[in-house]
């Protein structure tokens, strides 16, 4: 029994170490992108109907889709914004796919009006149905589009008036089928919550999707705040519903068919974050088990593919399977005070636990990971080290906290266990004189994953005084980690309860 714990815990420590070495290679990646950055600019010729351009206007209309579900807090920011793109009128098409079912539509009925009067043309389509949810809207609305191009922003961005003059240049090459853009942040700074995600999306877009696109692995398509060819779509099979992240379903699907991806860190289209942990914990949720589901989905058939490098399938195994970090740290996490017990009793296994070593080792990869991509967003200063080394430690801490509910959400993905495409809810946040906690979209928070959050806390703290009971150390900052994050989640998630209930 205690061999078999052993090799278990082994195994997950395995995951996360091969996990770090791949996020390490792709920081050599960035760094070798940074060194020949002339080799991957956009292309200067513009893809932009002129006098002098050798393309048809036909060729150049876009269509705008934005997706919408129940947005009544931003949607008329996001039509403003797309509305006044710097683009001809005659050659962009803006379609508003509502699945509202409150005032949402009322308003953009209104927002419709207002823009059509000034000559732009949008619709505002319906659908009988919410079928499909997202995908379902995108490929309903792919249907009825105009464009040879389809731009895609949801309803939380705010896109700049040149979005489209900086990203239609690359689709000069026939075969790009698709160019994604880095998110921004408008609200990074309205709490530690807003500024952790900004941490590790940051990393995400800076590390990952230029390293991975220089190195000329699969990137994915972020479901937003990118412009897609249409017969891109059309040929790797449209639109399909099966996973909840239909973006990196597609994307995969696209790559595997030979269609180049563009990813663009000079060009940022700003976003909000989620303010309220529930709306934070709804898109893990999402992200972690439409992961999961797009790794049964797809990961097999990177491996049978004959046209791809070795190292383009270790990456995408990694890349689709990134969310197993999570059951891997619930394991290790919760197993850790067997087997510390396990080590001080057993000492035949000694030589096993000398594995434990490749998590501190891991660690260090990840850190160099994160902090190669802090440096991009802040000044330099005496202190930015010491600065980073607080936020990397809080970030591990809170993402421990989420581990759990992550975790589950990954393990119904791999069970394909299906459940409804459930939105973010967003909340028009951007300083912190503004407030979420009258908004109509979020009322519940508590339930039973919640109180075990709150278990593990202590449960936790028990392991801090285990390791100091057996007089070994090893694990001790482990678990001061581990409590601290589970502990943090599960008292913002109790404060957040109270709030929404006085509210409701």
């Amino acid at each position: 029994m205690e061999l078999a714990l052993v090799i278990l815990y082994s195994f997950f420590l395995l995951f996360i170490f091969g996990y770090s070495l791949v996020q390490l290679h792709l920081v050599f990646l960035f760094r070798s992108f940074k060194r020949k950055k002339k080799a991957f600019t956009s292309h200067t010729e513009v893809f932009i109907p002129t006098d002098s351009s050798p393309y048809t206007p036909a060729e150049c209309a876009v269509t705008v889709q934005l997706p919408i579900y129940n947005e009544k807090y931003v949607i008329e920011r996001l039509i403003d914004a797309v509305a006044q793109f710097d683009y001809p009128k005659e050659l962009l098409e803006i379609q508003v796919l509502d699945d509202s079912t409150d005032e949402t539509t009322l308003l953009l009925a209104q927002k419709k009006l207002e823009w059509q009067a000034k000559g732009i043309n949008i619709q505002h389509i319906r659908r009988k149905s919410r079928e499909g949810f997202k995908a379902g809207a995108l490929a309903y609305g792919l249907e009825l589009a105009q464009g040879q191009f389809i731009a895609i922003f949801d309803a939380d961005f705010l896109p700049e008036k040149d979005f489209l003059k900086r990203t239609l240049p690359e689709f000069a090459d026939e075969k790009v089928g698709v160019v994604q853009t880095r998110w921004l942040h408008l609200n990074e700074n309205y709490s530690l919550l807003t500024q952790l995600q900004a941490f590790t999306l940051n990393a995400h877009f800076h590390i990952e999707q230029t390293g991975r696109n220089f190195g000329n692995h699969f990137i994915n398509f972020n479901g937003t705040g990118g412009v897609w060819r249409k017969s891109c779509i059309i040929d790797a099979g449209g639109w399909e519903a099966d996973t909840l992240t239909e973006d990196l379903d597609l994307s995969y699907r696209a790559q595997l068919k030979g269609w180049k991806f563009r990813y663009l860190p000079e060009v940022g289209t700003p976003s909000e974050l989620p303010v309220a942990i529930q709306a934070m914990k709804t898109q893990q949720f999402r992200w972690t088990k439409g992961a999961a589901e797009c790794t049964r989905k797809n990961l097999w058939k990177v491996w049978k593919a004959k046209n791809l490098p070795f190292s383009t399938k270790i990456h995408a195994l990694f890349h689709l399977m990134n969310s197993f970090i999570f059951p891997s740290v619930v394991f290790i996490a919760v197993m850790s005070l067997p087997i510390l017990w396990i080590k001080v009793h057993y000492p035949v296994y000694k030589l096993l636990f000398q594995v434990g070593s490749l998590f501190l080792i891991s660690l260090f990869f990840l850190m160099f990971y994160y902090w190669t991509s802090y440096r991009e967003d802040t000044p330099q200063s005496p202190f930015r080290f010491l600065y980073f080394l607080g936020r990397f430690f809080l970030f591990l801490a809170v993402s421990m906290g989420f581990s759990l509910h992550n975790a589950i959400a990954v393990m119904e993905g791999y069970l394909g266990k299906k459940t409804p495409f459930v939105r973010t809810p967003k909340f028009n946040i951007y300083d912190r004189k503004d407030t979420w906690k009258h908004n109509q979209y979020l009322l519940k928070s508590l339930n039973l994953i919640t109180l075990v959050e709150g278990f593990l806390a202590l449960y936790f703290l028990g392991g801090i005084a285990l390791g100091i009971y057996l007089d070994d150390y090893g694990l001790l900052p482990f678990h001061f980690l581990l409590s601290l994050g589970f502990g943090y989640i599960f008292i913002y998630s109790i404060r957040q309860s109270m709030s929404s209930n006085i509210s409701s």
